[in-house]
């Protein structure tokens, strides 16, 4: 039994099993209805994801086809750059193509002109070739004369040195011309070494023997004779010699003279007390100057013994250029009392110009005291200057300056 509102029902009761029956179908209905929002909200859920991927499936197929415009526009642009390319390579081969035509044409010119020219040149050539064939067989001719006229000169000049050469041997023939001869030498030997004042030529001695040269050295050695006279007779002789016998006496006659020369050279030009202890013998011969070294040596030892040393041209001007810087000693030493004077006096000057130095440098240390003086001077002027040029009452001290009085009326007044 139910009771409701005061009234019972019983379940067999058709009203109450038509009530359970439909409030069983509503509860049915509602289960039903909260089932199916679940799914719908399930469904809505598992779609949302499918949307979702749609959406990029759409944008995916909308970029899609924008590069497949783009991909057909740059096709396009392929195909017109091709086509202008290939217009460009066709009008540019067939510009080099009208160059290449253009520039054969010009070299063909330019050959047949160079053939042109080089065959008037080789005419022109031809020409002075001929022309100069016969201007210089012309010369040839010319100069053939000349020849012959030089060979002709030469000729004369032959024959004129064939009789100073017969003039020659008369002036060494004769004693007295080949002492001359020597002398000439010797003098132009003596000339070219040495100094105008350094020598004496054709000097008589105390004994009275006349000297060929006489050099004058300071002491020690002192003055010292050169003798240009020498033996050429026996030279000639042992010369002109055939057989070995002849020869071996030929030299020892040869020698002998030389001794002899020596001799008296030692006696005449050598005196104690007024010319050297040695002199020298002039051989202008560097051929018996040779002899006598090679063959004769004991000569040359006696000439040694008898202080008298044998010279040629070229050992002479050894031993003068020798004497020259004695001499030259010599002189410096002479003029060391003069130079140590002179040094004295420089000293004296240096002394002099230091002294004066140290004067004005003290002139200028007043002088730099005295512009420094002024520039602080000037300094000082100018700041007093400016002080005047910035002139403010307000800002005027009290201690500098007198009062003044002031044109604005006070405050407390």
């Amino acid at each position: 039994m139910i009771q409701i509102g005061g009234q019972s029902y019983a379940f067999d009761d058709p009203l109450v099993i038509a009530a359970l029956a439909g409030g069983a179908v509503v509860l049915l209905i509602l289960v039903l209805l909260i089932l199916a929002l679940r799914a719908a909200a399930r469904s809505a859920r598992m779609a949302e994801p499918l949307a979702q991927q749609m959406a990029w499936l759409g944008q995916n197929v909308q970029q899609l086809a924008q590069g497949q415009d783009q991909l057909r526009g740059g096709l396009q642009t392929v195909s017109d750059s091709q086509t202008s390319a290939q217009t460009r390579i066709l009008q540019t081969v067939e510009m080099r193509m009208n160059a290449v035509q253009q520039q054969m044409q010009d070299r063909l010119a330019d050959n047949a002109m160079r053939q042109a020219r080089a065959l008037a040149e080789m005419q022109e050539r031809m020409k002075e070739s001929l022309h100069g064939s016969s201007k210089q067989t012309t010369q040839s001719l010319t100069q053939l004369q000349e020849r012959l006229a030089a060979i002709d000169k030469a000729q004369d000049n032959i024959t004129k040195l064939s009789g100073d050469v017969l003039s020659l041997q008369d002036i060494l023939s004769n004693k007295q011309r080949r002492g001359m001869f020597g002398e000439i030498q010797l003098t132009d030997i003596v000339y070219k070494a040495l100094p105008a004042d350094a020598y004496a030529l054709q000097h008589t001695l105390s004994n009275g023997r006349r000297a060929d040269c006489l050099i004058h050295l300071p002491n020690p050695p002192g003055p010292i004779v050169i003798d240009a006279k020498f033996p050429l007779e026996d030279f000639e002789a042992l010369a002109r010699a055939e057989t070995r016998e002849d020869a071996d006496r030929l030299l020892r006659n040869f020698g002998n003279a030389v001794r002899v020369h020596i001799k008296a050279i030692a006696e005449r030009y050598i005196i104690d007390g007024e010319t050297a202890d040695g002199a020298l013998m002039f051989v202008p011969s560097e051929a018996i100057y040779a002899e006598l070294h090679a063959r004769l040596p004991q000569v040359v030892r006696d000439g040694f013994a008898a202080r008298v040393w044998i010279v040629s041209p070229t050992t002479c001007m050894a031993t003068l250029n020798t004497m020259r810087a004695i001499l030259k000693d010599a002189r410096m030493r002479e003029q060391a009392g003069a130079i140590r004077k002179m040094l004295t006096q420089l000293h004296r000057d240096v002394e002099l110009v230091l002294e004066r130095a140290g004067k004005l440098e003290t002139h200028f240390d007043q002088a730099r005291r005295d512009v420094e003086g002024i520039t602080v001077a000037a300094e000082r002027a100018g700041k007093r200057a400016a002080k005047l040029d910035n002139f403010d009452f307000e800002e005027l001290d009290q201690d500098e300056g007198p009062q003044i009085v002031r044109l604005t009326p006070d405050a407390k007044s």
